[in-house]
């Protein structure tokens, strides 16, 4: 007995030490969040103020004065004739590769949504593209859409026409550039859409088909439930993503042919490459500006969307 309440009271004075330890350490969390929070604020709120600033002064490489101007720099970018026709390319951009990326992701998580040997193997073959950058993503598809490319040499074989320049086709090239940003981030948000159908519980899927439903049953009223937080966060990423992209373009079409591919954020490098540095941070504000106004009602009709099924 005296050997049982020693062994007792050895365990409570444990649970009171361990107790107090996590009492500390959790009076101290905030010292481990300090290098993610100066990552975060250093290299993305501080950027982001400066750049609001700028955004209304005439910086330049013209002068050493660097002067309030209000907003002038948003009139001379209102003024630009091209500036309609350069939101309306980068919101056909961001489409493309929102569509493209999501519809590969969909179907390759249904394929692979088994955990089997093979299925691993698929599953690190289609991510490796998310680990190429996206210059060298750029540079490599540029390279199979050209006129001697691969795509052209496999068209020949075929016996099919092979002289097609792909990427000087003014009305194309923003939607093959849109596709390859799709392709080269679907690997990723396979990953998403396979997590997502792994929370389905297997008896759900098991009472549906014991009831009769046949595949596309099971996957409408079983599935697809399941799948809509994955689709909130594939379909906000990828657009927002898409909308602030620029290093696919420049690596494939450099915002050719003519001004057929040049974006928003292509119209941004080319202010800052001629010097007018505030006139392009103001580009630069006006893709944020735009992102947000897309992106809250985007993610506020999904979520609705998700409550729904």
């Amino acid at each position: 007995m005296t050997q049982l309440l020693r062994s007792e009271g050895d365990v409570r004075r444990a649970n009171m030490g361990l107790a107090a330890r996590t009492r500390r350490i959790r009076g101290v969390w905030w010292i481990f969040a300090l290098p993610a929070l100066f990552v975060v604020f250093g290299l993305y709120f501080v950027p982001l103020i400066l750049n609001g600033f700028l955004a209304f002064t005439n910086w330049s490489s013209f002068s050493d004065n660097i002067d309030f101007t209000g907003w002038r720099n948003l009139q001379i970018l209102l003024d630009q004739s091209s500036l309609l026709n350069q939101i309306r390319l980068t919101l056909l951009y961001a489409v493309t590769a929102a569509v493209v990326s999501n519809l590969l992701s969909f179907g390759l998580a249904l394929a692979l949504e088994k955990r089997t040997k093979l299925n691993e193997f698929f599953r690190a073959l289609f991510f490796v593209p998310v680990l190429l950058s996206p210059l060298a993503a750029g540079y490599i598809w540029s390279g199979i859409l050209s006129p001697n490319g691969v795509l052209n040499q496999g068209l020949g074989a075929l016996g099919l026409p092979s002289n097609a320049a792909w990427l000087a086709d003014p009305h194309l090239a923003i939607f093959l550039v849109g596709a390859v940003d799709g392709w080269k981030w679907s690997g990723f948000f396979t990953l998403i859409m396979i997590a997502a159908l792994t929370t389905v519980p297997g008896e759900l899927k098991e009472a549906a088909r014991s009831d009769g439903a046949n595949y596309w049953q099971v996957f409408r009223h079983v599935k697809l439930p399941f799948l809509a937080p994955a689709f909130t966060y594939n379909i906000t990423v990828t657009l927002v993503g898409a909308l602030s992209a620029f290093d696919i373009i420049v690596a494939m079409t450099g915002g050719g042919p003519g001004d057929s591919t040049r974006v928003l954020n292509a119209l941004t490098l080319s202010q800052f490459g001629s010097g007018y540095f505030g006139l392009s941070s103001m580009t630069s504000l006006f893709v944020t500006v735009l992102v947000i106004i897309l992106a809250i009602p985007l993610v506020w009709s999904l979520r609705r969307r998700e409550f729904q099924s």
